[in-house]
Order: structure tokens, then sequence, then C-alpha cells
């Protein structure tokens, strides 16, 4: 346990790994943690259909023809670092115009996403029948509306974009097969140039992936710009600069263009009290990282047992929990499995570990009961334990390590060492597995014990990497207003500036009732709205939350708050849903209700609120800040904790 104790004291930083505010989508893992506003339309259609990045009239595209930089973005409507990387594009579109900038959208609809490949080819239609603009406010309503990728939906926005809807429903049936062949050229097209996950970039030719700051955008965008002036001062035509450039940059550097796989070996603790499954003495050790309410974590259960079955005796698997904040029924169901493992064993263990799957996504307390009850563990025990946190530390020393060996999300591998990211086919555990077992076979030949034979592995392996946590950052905000809703009664103010329809808001929610729990008599959390323009409902739904504040007070607010969250997706924040809402909370006066709604009674007190995170700097949501310190997105508790504890230094 030395090393883990080592570690810990780094998971207050941990986020700085786990927790980036940008990602790439290829296999599962984090969805990140804030949203921003997204951007919209399309102007010019451009031709470059020889270069060695095609763009042509098939592509929806927004800027000019002969821009000198073109962004080609490899991107799919059903993943979230895509819609979350929209507001930087369009921060770029707005600094730097149509004449310098053009953005070329290509379709690349990842395998796991189910939905993903109708919406492409609905938005196809709809370009193919409206042109760019069209398509782009398809695109920003998608990706608006991401868990609800449906063929109701995609006419309704169609229709929103400006395009016939019997026109679209006829084009969608009619040109299949052209719609389908557009998207296996796109695909085939970011096969070619390396882009494995989305969302991916080629400005002229140069590789960005993921949904990367704005600035990591204009760094590359000056230096094309540059590049261009070059050529144009040259005498090259500015419609020959793209397919010139787009050339340099891919043969130049041909390595940035495929991301080789991680080969380093790294040292990967394994303590007495993590779970095993297989001998001890296994020549081959999978160490996983995972956690019960990851889709992805479910889906790659069946390619373990696989190998469990193929390998045998030659093959342990080590589990370590790491339930991600934003999933709130993963800690619980992880703290059933400890109990259970530290009560009854580890065949007990796993047989629950199998159960919590299978019930997934069913992981509420009467499903975790009916999991345990065969196991003759009593549920007050696992409901104490869970009410308690029992086991925080246990899984901060696992979340710490996790950061430390850049395990950036759920799940991921680490073979005798090797890593292997996300939910992957057996076919890649198998090449791997096998090159481990040839060494360890080549060690048993020369004597070493099958008990020593992970330790030998390990023994020059990559020391996992602490780094110090990134400083806080401070913003200056103000005192919070008298008039906001607020629990809590401590001397440090934690202003929240959130929104009704942003997912993230939503997943922070367990976060904060967790940071009023451990610091109840020292914080106090005061409500902030900032209704991104993405989500045509939030402004309405805070003027009705504010309505219910007004009217009954700062309980009735946090209720109605719970309800509009657990609301959001479904049945939605339509103004018939709000008015339900506050039938549902009783003593509410309707016809004051909702004339305020029908008046927007509460309009100007919601844009004070935007006016303020404006003036501060704040963008997306969810955002908060500690006395002074800026915690921006669904962070976990370790980082709220760090603002806090700063604050009450007084640092």
């Amino acid at each position: 346990m030395n090393k883990g104790t080592a570690i810990v004291g780094f998971f207050m930083s941990f986020l700085a790994g786990m927790f980036l505010m940008w990602g790439i989508d290829r296999s599962g893992g984090l969805e990140i943690t804030a949203e921003t506003s997204s951007p919209s339309g399309g102007t010019t259609i451009a031709s470059h259909e020889k270069a060695i990045i095609p763009v042509s009239a098939e592509d929806p595209t927004w800027g000019n023809a002969n821009a000198p930089v073109t962004i080609v973005e490899f991107s799919d409507f059903e993943c979230p670092f895509c819609g979350r990387v929209n507001p930087t594009l369009d921060r770029i579109k707005k600094e730097y115009g149509p004449d310098k900038v053009r953005l070329v959208f290509k379709q690349h609809p990842l395998p796991f996403h189910k939905n993903a490949r109708p919406a492409h080819a609905a938005a196809l239609a709809v370009f193919n029948l409206g042109g760019s603009e069209a398509f782009f406010k398809f695109h920003d309503l998608a990706f608006a509306n991401r868990s609800s990728l449906t063929e109701e939906n995609f006419k309704k926005w169609a229709v929103e974009a400006g395009v016939d809807g019997a026109k679209f429903e006829k084009y969608l049936a009619d040109n299949k097969d052209k719609l389908d062949a557009k998207i296996q050229k796109d695909m085939a097209v970011a096969q070619k140039v390396g882009a494995t996950g989305t969302p991916a970039f080629r400005i002229n030719g140069v590789t960005l992936s993921g949904a990367q700051p704005y600035e990591k955008f204009k760094e590359i965008v000056d230096q094309q710009l540059a590049e261009a002036k070059k050529l144009t001062d040259s005498g090259t035509k500015a419609s020959e600069v793209y397919p010139t450039l787009v050339g340099r940059n891919s043969k130049a550097a041909p390595e940035a263009e495929e991301e080789k796989p991680d080969t380093t070996v790294w040292k990967v603790p394994v303590y007495q009290d993590d779970p095993i499954r297989g001998p001890k003495d296994a020549l081959v050790t999978v160490v996983v990282f995972s956690e019960f309410q990851c889709p992805y974590c479910k889906r790659v259960e069946a390619t373990l047992g696989k190998l469990v079955e193929t390998y045998g005796n030659d093959l342990r698997i080590v589990w370590k929990d790491n339930p991600l904040p934003f999933h709130p029924r993963a800690a619980p169901a992880a703290t059933l499995a400890r109990t259970v493992y530290l009560t009854k064993g580890e065949k007990a263990f796993w047989d629950v570990h199998d159960k919590l799957f299978e019930s997934q996504p069913k992981l509420e307390d009467d499903d975790l009961k009916a999991i345990l009850a065969p196991t003759g563990v009593s549920w007050a025990t696992v409901a104490k334990d869970i009410e308690d946190e029992k086991y925080s530390d246990k899984f901060d020393q696992s979340q710490a390590l996790a950061a430390a060996l850049a395990a950036r999300g759920t799940p991921h591998f680490f073979v005798n060492g090797t890593r292997i990211a996300g939910a992957v086919p057996f076919d890649q555990f198998k090449t791997v597995i096998d090159a481990e077992l040839t060494k360890a076979k080549a060690l048993l030949a020369k004597g070493v014990p099958r008990a020593k034979i992970y330790d030998e592995l390990q023994k020059d392996a990559k020391e996992p990497e602490v780094r110090e946590a990134a400083p806080l950052e401070k913003k200056e905000i103000g005192a919070a207003p008298a008039d906001a809703p607020s629990k809590g009664n401590g001397k440090i103010v934690i202003q929240e500036f959130s929104d009704f329809e942003c997912p993230f808001c939503s997943r922070v929610n367990p976060t904060i009732e967790k940071v009023l729990k451990k610091y109840g008599n020292d914080v106090k959390i005061v409500w902030r709205n900032l209704p991104l323009p993405m989500h045509k409902n939030a402004p309405l739904a805070a003027e009705a939350a504010y309505e219910v504040y007004k009217q009954k007070g700062d309980k009735a607010f946090w209720d109605y708050h719970n309800k509009l969250f657990a609301g959001q997706r479904s049945p939605g924040l339509e103004q018939a849903s709000l008015e339900k809402f506050a039938e549902e909370l009783g003593g509410i006066d309707m016809d004051r209700f909702k004339k305020a709604l029908n008046e927007r009674t509460h309009k100007a007190r919601i844009e004070a609120d935007v006016e303020a995170a404006n003036k501060a700097g704040i963008q997306g949501t969810p955002a908060f800040i500690v006395g002074s310190y800026f915690v921006n997105g669904a962070q976990p508790f370790s980082e709220f904790k760090r603002a806090i504890e700063a604050a009450k230094k007084g640092k």
C-alpha cells in the first residue's frame, strides 16, 4: 500500500488528467463537464476535389471558397465532444471571418453510436435540399439534443432549418444509397488521414485532435495564415493555396496523421485489497479501472469473459474502482460490491459484479437490494456504508492512480503494464496478451517463479506521473445578490451559474450535495442563472424557478430545481411541463405563476445574472465562484474541496 498512499495525496489534482475540458470520442469513456453556446450557419460552397484532403460541393461548408485557411472537421452527431467544440468553432468564425477561414464538415459516425449514422443521413438530406445554411441549423439542433436523435426529431429539425417536411421525408426515403455513399466516402477520407476518433480536425492538413480550446486552434490558424500569405505574395493563386498547403503539411508531418498506440510499460501496483479474478500467480495481469454505471464498461464485460475462457490460469483480472462523479449511482454500486467483497470474499464480489452490470442502468436502491439479497449481507449494513461514504479513501486512491497513469475515463486497462483504453474488441486484447505471454514464458524458462513474473515485468516499468495541481484561478464576480435562491449558512459563498437544460449542470448536483454534506457549516450555495443560447427552454425554466422562489422561498425553489433537472430530458422543459412541475409542488398560486411566465416578469432578473457572468468571463455551465476561486464545469468533489480549503485559509 505504500505506493498507493503516496499517490493519494495527488488526488486533489487528479482532474488535471481525468477531467480535461476537452476529449476525443473513440470507444468509450469520460463525458466532459461543461457546455457553451453553439455555432450555426454557412456561406459558400467550395471545391478542391483533388486535394489530399478533398473538399467539394458535396460538403457542408461555411466561409469563402478561396479562404487561406481551411478547417476540415470529422464529426459525429452522437459524440459529446463534437458538440462541445462548436463554441470554439463559433469563436473562430466570429474572430477570423469567412474571408480568412473556411469550415468544412465531414460525416464520421462512430460504429458504437447507434443513432449517429441515421442523424448524419438526415443532415445530408437537409443539406442537399437546403444547402449549407440549412445543414448547420440542423447541425446545431442535433448537437443540442444529442440524446434525442430520432426520426421524428429529424423531420422536426429539418422543418426548423427551413426544409419542407414532406420533401425531406421523400428525399430521405428515395436516396438512402446516395446518402450512405457520401457517409462512407467521408469515413474513408477520415481513415486515410488517421482521424480515428471524433472530433478530429485538419487545418490546411495540420492535425488537431479532440475538442481543444480556442488557443490551440488559434495557434495553428495564425501559423497557416502566415504560410498562405507567403504563397500568395510569391504569386500562388488564392484558389491553389489550400491544395498546396494541405499537400505540404500532410507530407511534412506524416507521423502526426496517425495516432500511434502507447507502448509504454507502466508500473501499476496491485494491492492486497484489490479484488482479483484468476490465480494470483497468473502469467498475465490485466488491471482494469472501471465502474458499474458506465455503459462502455458494461459493453467490454463480455470480452473480458472471453479472455478468461481463452487464457484460463495464465490470466488474472484485477479490479480497481473508478466511480465517475457524474454517474451518481456508480459509487453506491461500488460500495455494495466492496462491502460484499470484504464480508464474503472474492467469489461473492465477482458474483455481485456480474449482477450489477446485468442490472445496469437500473442501479437504484431497490435494484441494489435485489442484487445484495442472495449474498446474506444486510441492506442496512450496505446502506450505512453508502451514507457514510465508507470507502471514499479507497476510491480516491484508485482514481488518483488512474490519473497518474493518464487513464482518462472508463474502462481503462493495463496488461502487464501496457495500456489499452476503452471498450476495444477481443482481438486487440489478444494481440497484447499474446505478446505478454511470450515475455512471461521466457522468464519462466530462466527460472523466475510464476508468482514473481508480474513483479519482474514491472521492475523497469515507468512510474506513475504525479504532477502538481494547476493553480486555482480567481475571478471577480462581486457579492451575490440578496434576492438569489440559496442554501446553507456558511461564510464561504459558492455562486453557482447554471442552466436547467444543461446535462452537465444536472450531473454536478450530487457533487454539490456532497459539498453541503461535508462543509455544511462553512459554505452557502447561491444560485445564479446562465441559460445558454442553444437551450431554447432554459430562459423560461429559469424564470419559472425564480417565480417559485418569489412565492415560496428557498426550499420550494430547490424542490422545483430538482424537478426541472429530473424532467430535463423527459417530459422536457416546455411551458406545459413547467406549469405541471409547479402544480406538483403544492401551495403555488398558479394564476400568478402562469402570468409571470406569459408576461416574462422575471426576464430582466435572469438577464442580470447572465450579464454578471459575461463580465466575469464565464461562458459555460456549470460554473462556480467559490469565494473568489473559479471552478469550471462538473468537476469532482476534490476540486471543490481544494477551492473551499483555499478560501478558508484566505489564500
